[in-house]
């Protein structure tokens, strides 16, 4: 299971949220090239990154921060966060992100999401946000009536490879992951799942491998040092 160390980016800087609320955001770090240069000396292989501020007004704020982390570090880089047309995920494409990330846009315009798997393949993932097994959009402000298995499914039948599931209700909380919700997911799909939101320690990683996902995303858990970035990628590669 490869493990995602992740960087939310607000104001060009690395925040978290807690459960998604932007009222909470909490400077983490201020520079996310030093940041993701730290995840790589670590033994990170991959990073997760979220435009929080273009989530928020639905288009790119913090490209070139990316551009900076992608150029620094030589890592693959997965972006979400405000990619909600084809112009604009051509532009991270060429901007060297390795896997573009659709959220909102891909409950809204599944031809879009269509259309970029079409064009781009495993290169495009769509993240789904639940709560209470419901999906969310405009970065979490808004719930729909569109159940996150169904949603899942139809991503499927279009072709997306990559989803990365989390639930709204546990992230940031360093409570643990929604454990039953991303099993379901797993099994009702064949796409690669990414577990997101809660992970809270070494133990919450452990369960996740066992669960035979793709990956985990950690954020909150490694900058408040409940959990080391460096055991984690040793148990999700089963050392």
């Amino acid at each position: 299971m490869i493990i995602f160390p992740a960087i939310d980016l607000r104001d060009g800087k690395c925040v978290r949220l807690y459960k998604g609320d932007f009222a909470t955001s909490q400077v983490v770090a201020e520079d996310p090239v030093e940041t993701a240069l730290g995840f790589k000396n670590k033994g990170a292989e991959f990073i997760h990154m979220v435009d929080l501020d273009g989530a928020l007004k639905g288009s790119l704020r913090n490209l070139s921060v990316v551009k900076s982390v992608i150029e620094a570090t030589k890592l693959p880089v997965e972006l979400g966060g405000g990619i909600r047309d084809m112009k604009t995920i051509e532009e991270v494409i060429d901007a060297g992100v390795a896997r573009v990330i659709l959220g909102t846009s891909a409950l809204r315009q599944p031809e879009l999401v269509k259309e970029a798997v079409k064009k781009f393949g495993d290169k495009i993932a769509v993240g789904i946000d639940a709560k209470d097994g419901f999906t969310a959009v405009e970065g979490w402000l808004e719930v729909s009536e569109v159940n996150y298995i169904d949603f899942a499914k139809t991503m499927e039948a279009i072709g997306v490879k990559t989803i990365i599931f989390t639930d709204i209700s546990k992230d940031g909380t360093l409570q643990g992951p929604n454990f039953e919700q991303t099993g379901k997911l797993n099994e009702a799909v064949s796409c690669n799942i990414i577990a997101s939101g809660g992970v809270k320690d070494i133990e919450d990683i452990k369960i996740l491998t066992e669960m035979n996902l793709y990956g985990a995303i950690a954020g909150k858990a490694i900058y408040s040092n409940t959990l080391s970035l460096e055991e984690a990628i040793k148990v999700g590669r089963g050392e």
